[in-house]
């Protein structure tokens, strides 16, 4: 049992019996030198001051790089006692915990009744053996899953895949919708209007969800 269990004991046994400190202390089995004995807390003046000081210049910083920059400054003072201090001041920063993402129910894509109805298109990115990046536009045909088109550059602004998929509709036709996500290139206004202009309807997937 700790020291300190054993003297609140000792003297719950004292307030509800008649028996003396000596009587108590052998009972608890506690010696009358720890019973007296009363901590000498130091002076932490000087640790909370230097610790403010060092806290007000630096808002972000944690403990480690306190108690680093307190033993550069030529202080010897034990870490856990400059913690405590630490603490004390309630200095400590909050941490910020992963939130929580909200199980989702995603809806089934509706699948299309025949071909050309619907095309799926994305961005992908890569880069060569001399490490120069490069995109891929692809085009896909939803019903059979078909590829029909890869369209490879540095660089793949709107302009160039509007064209791009007229190409592709000289061959297949144009599609009655256009499944995509809100990429930049997909939500501009040349994109929007290249599918008014020719009827088609364009189909955003669900934020944050490939379904």
């Amino acid at each position: 049992m700790p020291t300190k269990a054993r003297k609140a004991w000792a003297l719950e046994l004292q307030e509800n019996h008649p028996v003396t400190i000596a009587m108590s202390c052998a009972i608890v089995g506690l010696s009358r030198c720890a019973y007296y004995y009363q901590p000498k807390l130091p002076d932490d003046s000087v640790i909370m001051s230097v610790l403010s000081a060092i806290t007000d210049k630096h808002l972000r910083w944690g403990f480690p790089k306190c108690f680093n920059r307190i033993r550069k400054l030529g202080y010897k003072w034990n870490h856990k006692r400059v913690y405590r201090v630490y603490c004390e001041l309630k200095l400590n920063l909050r941490v910020k915990r992963k939130q929580r993402i909200p199980p989702r129910s995603p809806e089934r894509l509706s699948a299309p009744n025949k071909q050309g109805e619907c095309w799926s298109m994305d961005f992908m990115s890569d880069s060569s053996r001399n490490q120069q990046r490069f995109r891929t536009f692809n085009v896909i045909d939803d019903f059979n899953r078909e590829a029909l088109g890869i369209d490879i550059a540095v660089s793949l602004p709107a302009g160039r895949i509007t064209r791009y998929l007229d190409k592709l509709a000289e061959y297949h036709g144009y599609p009655l919708k256009i499944r995509v996500d809100n990429k930049p290139g997909f939500t501009g206004k040349t994109f929007i209007d290249w599918a008014k202009s020719h009827g088609i309807t364009i189909d955003y997937i669900q934020a944050g969800s490939p379904y």
